[in-house]
């Protein structure tokens, strides 16, 4: 109750106090993959790239909110970060159910290869990755070879993944919170396991980084534990990171770090490094 509690006074500080006061250096190129407004991507190349690596984000919210705009300052810290960077929109809940958002997702990835590609930028060494929400509709794309099926998707140039907070599992013990979001998200009488992480996982050979605190407020640790074990049992690499910086509630860790430099942010620090080791 106290994290949750936390997490809900987190908000202010994060959207309205260093949101607002955050540099825009760079502008995106924006590219729509369908007719939806939702249904775009935005694209950040860097004054200097550090690296031919190139980062695919797929935003959180809830699944019912946010959008690359909205989260524009995660595009700008990478971009002075050195890296190139696609953030994924797609389309939002309740007015537009599950699958709606993975098929958006899917869609969105294959039309930024190609993009990449026009541009003549290397699609071999991909770092998928996403906070929340976003964790959960990336772990799908990466590591189910059902999905991929479904919807023609090749992530053999993808080297790896990370996970901010994600709900891999739909767990019993599961807040009030997700609940909630989950009811908004699936029709009534869903089947849940076609769209939980833990329940898709294949084998795959995309090594995974799960960021994950033990005072989220809205998400159990054992979420990430839940989807390691399956990683385990179906023989993929998997590490999970355990959120040392103050603010560690969910917001904080799983989007508010890229508020701040890595020298200032422990959690921002560690992602940036498993880019850098990939």
């Amino acid at each position: 109750m106290i994290d949750y509690i936390r997490e809900n006074l987190s908000y202010y500080p994060i959207y309205y106090r260093l949101l607002f006061k955050t540099k825009k250096e760079y502008i995106p190129e924006c590219v729509s993959y369908g007719d939806d407004k939702e249904q775009y991507f935005l694209y950040y190349e860097p004054a200097k790239a550090v690296s031919d690596k190139v980062v695919i984000w797929i935003h959180g919210g809830g699944w019912n909110a946010g959008n690359p705009k909205f989260f524009d300052y995660v595009g700008q810290n990478m971009a002075r970060s050195g890296y190139r960077f696609i953030s994924i929109g797609y389309r939002l809940s309740p007015k537009n159910k599950y699958p709606a958002q993975i098929e958006d997702v899917c869609m969105a990835f294959n039309k930024s290869i190609a993009f990449l590609k026009k541009k003549g930028i290397d699609t071999h060494r991909i770092i998928v990755s996403g906070p929340s929400a976003g964790a959960h509709l990336s772990s799908i794309l990466c590591y189910s070879s059902a999905v991929q099926k479904e919807y023609g998707v090749d992530v053999s140039g993808v080297i790896g993944y990370i996970g901010f907070g994600g709900p891999y599992s739909f767990r019993d013990t599961q807040s009030l919170t997700l609940k909630m979001l989950l009811g908004m998200l699936f029709e009534k009488g869903y089947d849940r396991t076609k769209a939980e992480p833990c329940a898709l996982m294949t084998s795959c050979p995309i090594p995974m980084l799960l960021i994950q605190s033990r005072h989220d407020g809205l998400l159990e640790f054992e979420c990430a534990e839940d989807f390691a074990k399956k990683a385990a049992d179906v023989g993929n690499v998997c590490d999970i990171y355990i959120v040392e910086d103050k603010r560690n509630t969910h917001s904080w860790y799983t989007a508010g770090c890229f508020l701040f430099n890595r020298e200032e942010n422990k959690t921002l620090d560690r992602f940036l490094s498993r880019i850098e080791e990939l």
